[in-house]
């Protein structure tokens, strides 16, 4: 047992709950004998959470999205619980569940009840949870995944009978009161229990629907030889989606608990299987059941139902699809859950070997882009409300049904399944706001009295609200899939076994959509015209792979509605090198003839930006998540000047320093942008907080000071000094205009000179060799650090000049400033002899009249010229606060111009601090060094003052710059 409210001052129990206690205490038995658990709920845990804060009974009046506290009935469908009997939640969110049993359960040692609890909590993917019968209280952690042969003691964090409540109650309420939650006490208290078990519940899904893949794949590869790989991706992909569907409904009560189970029992297991797939397309009339020809329907499936599959490869399946085998409750698994399992699982392709046996692997574009990094759920819920949620405000009903909302690379269609979920709460909201009883009433409500008496939408009016309003594309067919199977879950939320029958019977209405015309197969960036250059026609491979998609076709209507109302998504990131290794030079010559932002080594993202805007409505929205780069790298000029000339950057919501994307070096930002729209005086700016929240305060970027800065650079929305920056860019040059900045080599030479670097003493023949980790500010370190190349050490390491191209040699014995590449602030050194090589760094020389290489290095290392660098560049910035320091950035650093005097002082400190630190690398002792350390940090001082005079900077300028190196 564990107490978190150590070391605080307890208070006494509140008399509600000593009340409870006693009573208890006094009619044990009789609670034990007679106590179902409904009254133990009611009358013991009702008003014990009632007293830690929760409003139980929605007194409060919430709407039914945003209720404290979801009640559950108990429905038994076999050893199965339909749904847990509370759901604590913050904003609609969950945050724990209760389990409820009766008090003649003995919790203690009762495995199958707290299998059951973990089984839900695990499946939610919540990180606590508890189980109560009041006169027992034990909380797990519920990250660990549960196996039926767990003690009730396993991943057991706390334990407490009701003769404890008195004593424990701050353990208690300080981890599960409405109040801890709010504050971050529970989110704190499970953090710090760790993840200390096994896979997570995402993780362990993927585990198990890849195994699924692959041995459908070689099952179905051996039993069907003609299957064309494209058929055979389809083929498993529609199985599984399949079995998963109707399992879901199972444990929904959608369908009858047990069906797909029956199937392990015989033979003939396919057919069998083909026959529910059969009966769910007379239930649903989804296209993921789709088999016969219908009317006003595309093409029907009319392969699976003709496949061999094998009766073991699908009863291994079904048998891990139930309890006691498998840990999951697909009742309580969110739809973000299944969309990042499904994510991951889009990463990977089935191809045929030569031999015709089936391969499960990466997908080329996916391999090169580092992997699959699913949006986590507040980005979406960030990019839905602030798009969505907006163009819905003060709509009423008719309008609204007009919003058309897309995404234009849907992925597992988390954008979309985010969006749907407004939609469908905003109706809900507006119908309880609007006579419900009126929408109640006739052969085709809209909305009906549900569990707990709250208004719910009917079936009819969910499935309008998407058919009308949510649109996506992919390329990917699999994406396509898996997006149409989010959505129809989705819509299936709040349905059961009667209200499909009731439909069925009274409307002869099928309970699902097809979602043909909403959600289609396509290259977002690629239209039909792409062929009309080829002399020779495709072959059938380069149409499947390109897979041209003309959008005024595709969707009419919205074309016929001039645009759509909102466009969101995270589009890919594929940067120029990984598309040239997998993409034909006919596509990206198509691109850069197709899309004015398609200039130098662009990111895919950019394109998908200028479709977006090219297929919004002038008053509508667009809003992606993308990498920070494009609002300082070189290749977002053309997209930084597209956006100024011709639309609206409304405001960023700025995630550089938030870990967003697991295992991922992406520093992303979110844009709204107003399509066709004046760019505004204004860009407000907001920052993400690393718990996933908005900050409330907002930085304004005026328009007019980011067009001081040269090529349109924006990184300093993302710092905090753009209004300084600007003033100091407004009365200066930049580098590039007054001295030569330059790459000391490409990373192709890099590699290749690096066979005639040695440890030898320097000779007419060799230049002493420098690199990143070996520069300092005013000096270099060679001979004082070791300088690590391709794994090797060296100490006095020299590099052989007659070995490389002459235009090198004849930079390398320049007169030269040589800079780090990597590092928190500017270092760079003067090579006043040219007696330095380097490798894979930049360098500045010949500086033109008025201009002296020691006074520009005593400038470059100036406190004011790193604080305009990681301001103009952060979106450049890199972990652990490091900035890459490249040519194309130096070479747009302002510099100003000094008088004689100015020059001569800078000239002077410059070389003085060279000195200094020679002399500190060359002291002795601790006492030697300190001494020389205090006079670098006077002359430093001396040398920002004169750079801050030369530059023109007030007291509070100054004060700014020191607070952001804090």
């Amino acid at each position: 047992m564990l107490c978190w409210a150590h070391g605080r001052r307890r208070v006494a129990i509140p008399k509600i709950i000593s009340n409870l206690v006693e009573r208890y205490r006094d009619n044990q038995d009789g609670y034990r004998r007679d106590y179902g658990e409904t009254e133990t709920r009611r009358e013991l845990l009702d008003p014990f959470f009632r007293t830690l804060g929760w409003d139980i009974d929605n007194r409060q009046g919430h709407a039914e999205a945003y209720k404290d506290v979801v009640h559950e009935d108990s429905v038994k469908i076999g050893v199965s619980t339909k749904a847990p009997d509370y759901s604590f939640r913050v904003g609609g969110v969950r945050k724990f569940f209760l389990e409820a049993k009766r008090p003649a359960v003995k919790l203690k040692d009762d495995a199958e009840a707290a299998y059951q609890l973990r089984r839900y909590a695990w499946s939610a993917k919540l990180p606590l949870s508890v189980l109560s019968n009041f006169g027992e209280f034990a909380a797990y952690d519920t990250r660990i995944r549960p196996s039926q042969n767990d003690k009730a003691s396993t991943a057991r964090l706390m334990y407490f009978t009701f003769d404890d409540f008195e004593k424990h109650w701050d353990d208690i309420a300080a981890i599960f009161s409405k109040d801890a939650v709010y504050k971050g006490s529970f989110d704190k208290y499970a953090a710090g229990k760790g993840k200390k078990g096994t896979a997570e519940v995402d993780d362990a899904f993927l585990n198990e629907i890849d195994s699924w893949r692959e041995a459908l794949a070689k099952n179905i590869a051996h039993r069907n030889k003609d299957l064309s790989p494209a058929e055979l991706n389809y083929s498993v992909q529609q199985t599984i989606d399949r079995v998963i569907f109707l399992r879901i409904c199972e444990d929904r009560g959608i369908e009858s608990y047990g069906r797909l189970r029956q199937l392990q029992n015989g033979e003939h297991t396919y057919a069998r299987l083909k026959q529910l797939f059969q009966d769910a397309n007379d239930r649903y009339n989804s296209g993921l059941f789709h088999f016969r020809n219908e009317t006003g329907r595309s093409a029907p499936d009319g392969l699976t139902l003709s496949l061999k599959i094998d009766d073991k490869v699908l009863k291994d399946i079904l048998r891990h699809l139930y309890y006691p085998e498998s840990p999951y409750e697909f009742s309580v698994l969110p739809a973000d859950i299944l969309g990042q399992v499904y994510e991951q699982f889009l990463g990977k392709v089935i191809r045929l070997t030569a031999a015709g046996h089936a391969k499960v692997e990466d997908k080329p574009e996916v391999k090169k882009a580092g992997g699959v990094y699913y949006t986590p759920t507040y980005i979406v819920e960030h990019i839905v409300g602030n798009t969505v949620g907006r163009v819905l405000e003060g709509l009423d009903l008719d309008r609204a049904a007009k919003i058309r909302v897309l995404d234009p690379a849907c992925g597992s269609g988390s954008f979309l399944i985010g969006a749907y979920q407004y939609l469908l709460d905003w109706h809900r909201n507006w119908y309880e706001t609007n006579d419900p009883e009126k929408y109640a009433r006739g052969r085709a409500p809209r909305v009906y009295r549900g569990r707990g008496n709250v208004w719910q939408l009917a079936s009819a009016e969910r499935k309008r609200i998407l058919l009308n309003n949510i649109f996506g594309v992919d390329i990917d067919p699999q994406a396509v899939e898996v997006t149409k199977l989010s959505l129809l879950l989705k819509v299936l939320e709040e349905e059961s076994a009667e209200t499909i029958g009731r439909n069925r019977e009274m409307f002869h209405e099928r309970a699902l959509p097809d979602l043909d015309i909403n959600i289609k197969c396509g290259n977002s960036l690629i239209a039909s015209d792409f062929y009309a250059a080829q002399l020779v026609p495709p072959d059938p491979e380069q149409s499947r792979t390109i897979n041209p998609f003309d959008w005024a076709d595709a969707f009419a209507p919205v074309k016929k509605d001039k645009g759509f109302h909102v466009v969101i998504g995270n589009p890919p990131y594929i940067s120029a090198l990984a598309m040239s290794k997998f993409q034909g030079e006919e596509v990206r010559d198509y691109w850069k003839s197709a899309y004015l932002t398609a200039r130098g080594t662009y990111d895919i993202y950019v394109l998908f930006l200028e479709k977006a805007l090219s297929l919004a409505r002038k008053e509508g929205y667009v809003s992606f998540i993308t990498p920070n780069k494009f609002l300082s790298a070189p290749y977002g000029e053309a997209l930084r000047s597209f956006l100024l000339k011709k639309h609206c950057l409304e405001s960023l919501i700025d995630f550089t320093r938030v870990p967003v994307f697991k295992d991922a070096s992406v520093y992303p930002v979110i844009s709204v942008i107003r399509p066709s729209q004046k760019f505004a005086t204004e860009v407000n700016v907001f920052r993400g907080e690393t718990d996933g929240t908005v900050s409330s305060r907002k930085q304004r970027v005026k328009t007019a000071d980011l067009k001081r800065f040269p090529e349109d650079i924006w990184g300093t929305m993302l710092g905090s000094g753009t209004e300084l920056c600007a003033r100091i860019y407004a009365q200066c040059s930049i580098l590039e205009d007054i001295a030569v900045v330059q790459a000391t080599s490409t990373a192709a030479e890099a590699d290749e000179y690096s066979k005639y670097v040695s440890e030898s003493r320097r000779s007419a023949k060799s230049l002493k060799l420098v690199n990143t980790g070996t520069i300092d500010r005013y000096v270099s370190l060679w001979g004082i650090e070791d300088l690590t190349n391709k794994g090797q050490h060296y100490k006095r390491p020299v590099l052989d000049i007659r070995r490389v191209k002459p235009d090198r040699a004849t930079l390398y014995q320049t007169k030269k400033i040589i800079f780090a590449k990597i590092a928190k602030v500017i270092e760079c050194f003067l090579d006043n002899e040219g007696e330095y090589a380097s490798l894979n760094t930049n360098c500045v020389f010949a500086p033109k009249e008025g201009f002296t290489l020691p006074f520009l290095i005593g400038v470059l290392n100036s406190r004011l010229m790193t604080f305009v660098y990681v301001n103009v560049f952060a979106a450049l910035k890199m972990s652990g606060g490091y900035s890459q320091f490249q040519a194309p950035q130096l070479r747009l650093l302002p510099i100003a111009k000094p008088t004689p005097d100015q020059g001569r002082a800078i000239e002077r400190l410059a070389t003085q601090l060279a000195q200094l630190h020679t002399d500190f690398h060359a002291a002795r002792t601790p006492h030697e060094q300190e001494s020389v350390r205090r006079r670098i940090g006077s002359a430093e001082q001396q040398i920002d003052g004169q750079v801050n005079a030369l530059y023109g900077l007030t007291e509070k300028d100054v004060k700014q710059i020191l607070a952001d190196e804090t």
